[in-house]
């Protein structure tokens, strides 16, 4: 985009690579997800991928990590982020197994807030899973990635190899294809608390 260097690869998906990042223009260091150039081919996922991460950078709330900015160049769509010092709770479930209860209801609660402010304003994750919470060093719980799901769901291209989502926290409606509502996510939420509190998945 001509403002944000890219420093380190933090992580790899199927949807995206995600960088730190400096923002040249302010100095500050955020965090850059990198869609596959891929969704470019779609005609309208510029317009989707534009509609949904402007709703997510209105979603202001202490628990849900904020969006600065998005575009797209050669190398593909890109959202610009709150870079979260931490991990997140997928990294940390597999070093650790199973949570303390005390730990899980913090965890969850501040998830479910989250959660709460973006059904309010009208805006579905659905993608909640492990690797979408972050915990940051400090302790703070913060949920990523609102406003990216949507727009890769309604695309319309399949990419070899991937599955929109993670199959394992998809509500029963979101397996059968249908619409995705603020009922899926908490459906989602509800396999991440059994995942924390057991250390295994439900299925």
């Amino acid at each position: 985009g001509g403002r944000y260097r890219l420093i380190e690869l933090l992580g790899q998906g199927g949807m995206a690579t995600i960088f730190r990042a400096q923002d040249t223009q302010l100095g500050s260091e955020i965090e850059v997800k990198l869609l596959r150039p891929e969704y470019l081919r779609d005609p309208d996922f510029s317009s989707r991928f534009r509609q949904e991460a402007q709703a997510a950078a209105s979603l202001s709330h202490p628990n849900v990590v904020t969006v600065y900015d998005y575009g797209a160049d050669r190398s593909g769509p890109y959202i610009v982020m709150e870079l979260v010092d931490g991990e997140d709770l997928a990294t940390i479930l597999k070093g650790s197994g199973a949570l303390p209860p005390r730990q899980v209801a913090r965890i969850g609660s501040a998830v479910a807030r989250a959660l709460a402010a973006a059904h309010a304003a009208g805006l579905v994750h659905r993608d909640v899973k492990p690797g979408n919470i972050l915990i940051g060093r400090d302790g703070q719980v913060k949920v990523a990635d609102f406003g990216i799901a949507r727009a890769i769901a309604e695309a319309q291209l399949t990419l070899p190899g991937t599955t929109m989502g993670s199959v394992h926290y998809f509500s029963p409606e979101q397996a059968r294809g249908e619409p995705a509502t603020a009922s899926s996510d908490i459906y989602s939420l509800g396999i991440v608390l059994y995942e924390m509190l057991t250390g295994v998945r439900p299925w």
